[in-house]
C-alpha cells in the first residue's frame, strides 16, 4: 500500500505541473506582441536609400486584384503616386478595395512614399514638400520640394515603373496639405510628369501664399498647361470659430484661398488645362482628406456612370 501511494505520488508530482502549464497558456492573456499584425493584401514594401539625398524612404505599393491574374500578363496599369505615405496609402488601400473587387473602379496601381526614415513625420514632410525656404524661420530645414522632385522622378518612379507594369501615360500625383502644395508646386515646374493631381487642403497660404505668384509668373510664359486637377476642401478649413476645439481649424481661410487659385487658373485660358473643384462638406482639415481622394479617384477610374435620377 505505501508503495503504491508513494507511486501515485511522485506521477502527480510530474503531472501536475504539466497539466498546470497547459492550463496556464489555455487561459493566459495574448498580448500584442503574439497576436499576428493586419496585412493589406496584394501590398509590398521596397526599402529605398537615395545617394542624393542621403536618406532612406519605404515605398509602398499595393498592386489591383487582377494584376497577377494570367490574361492581364501584358496589361499596363494607371499609377496613383501619394506622399505621406503611412496616412495617405492606408486611406487609399482601403477606398479601392471594394471598387476593385466589384469592378467598379478600373485597376490601378497604388505608391505610398514614406516619411524619411529616421526622423518626425512633421520634420520630414515639411522639408520634403515646401518649395521654398519657410519665412517663419522653423529650426530645421524647408524649402526642399527641389532634391525631392528629383527623388520622385529620378529614383522612385524608375524603381516602380521597372519592377510594376506601368502605364507611365497616365500617372497620378496625390497629396494633402503639404502634399497639395507640393503637387501644385509640381505641376507649373514639370507639368508633363504627371497626367492628373488629387491636391486636397493644399496650403496655399504657405509664404505669404506665394503660389498665387508662382502660378502668375508661370502663366507669362506659357500658354498650356497640360494637367487634369482635383481640387478639394474642407469646408471647415478657415479660421476659428469652426468646430469644438481650435486644433480643428485652420488659421488661414484655405477654402477662399482654393476658390482663388482655381479663379486665377480659369482667368489665364490656359490649353489643355481641366480644372474640377470639390468643398466637402463638414469636413475639416484633418478629415477632408479620405473624402476629396475618394472623389478624384471615382472621377478617374469609375468603370461605368448612371445617370442620375
Amino acid at each position: 500500500m505505501n508503495r503504491s501511494l508513494l507511486i501515485v505520488g511522485l506521477l502527480l508530482s510530474v503531472l501536475l505541473p504539466v497539466s498546470a502549464a497547459f492550463a496556464a497558456d489555455a487561459i493566459a492573456p495574448t498580448t500584442e506582441n503574439t497576436l499576428p499584425q493586419f496585412q493589406i493584401e496584394h501590398s509590398f514594401v521596397h526599402t529605398l536609400a537615395s545617394p542624393k539625398l542621403q536618406r532612406s524612404y519605404e515605398i509602398y505599393i499595393k498592386l489591383p486584384p487582377g494584376y497577377d491574374k494570367p490574361e492581364n500578363a501584358q496589361h499596363r496599369y494607371p499609377v496613383v503616386y501619394l506622399n505621406d505615405g503611412p496616412y495617405t496609402f492606408q486611406v487609399a488601400s482601403g477606398e479601392t478595395r471594394v471598387p476593385f473587387n466589384h469592378g467598379t473602379f478600373e485597376e490601378f496601381i497604388l505608391v505610398g512614399i514614406s516619411y524619411a526614415q529616421g526622423e518626425a513625420g512633421d520634420i520630414s514632410r515639411e522639408r520634403d514638400l515646401t518649395p521654398m525656404l519657410d519665412i517663419r524661420h522653423k529650426p530645421y530645414a524647408t524649402g526642399g520640394a527641389r532634391a525631392y522632385l528629383g527623388f520622385l522622378e529620378n529614383e522612385v518612379m524608375p524603381l516602380v515603373e521597372k519592377t510594376y507594369r506601368i502605364d507611365a501615360h497616365r500617372r497620378t500625383l496625390g497629396g494633402q496639405s503639404y502634399g497639395g502644395l507640393f503637387g501644385l508646386w509640381v505641376m507649373l515646374n514639370e507639368p508633363e510628369l504627371f497626367q492628373n493631381y488629387i491636391l486636397t487642403s493644399t496650403s496655399l497660404w504657405y509664404n505669404n501664399r506665394t503660389m498665387f505668384e508662382q502660378e502668375a509668373a508661370y502663366a507669362r510664359h506659357h500658354t498650356e498647361l497640360k494637367a487634369n486637377v482635383y481640387f478639394a476642401i474642407g469646408q471647415m478649413e478657415h479660421p476659428a470659430p469652426c468646430g469644438r476645439l481650435k486644433s480643428e481649424c485652420s488659421d488661414f481661410d484655405m477654402v477662399a484661398d482654393q476658390a482663388a487659385m482655381v479663379k486665377q487658373l480659369h482667368s489665364h485660358n490656359y490649353k489643355n488645362l481641366q480644372l474640377h473643384t470639390k468643398v466637402i462638406s463638414g469636413a475639416y482639415h484633418t478629415t477632408t482628406f479620405p473624402s476629396g481622394l475618394l472623389w478624384a479617384l471615382q472621377e478617374l477610374f469609375l468603370t461605368q456612370r448612371e445617370a442620375v435620377k
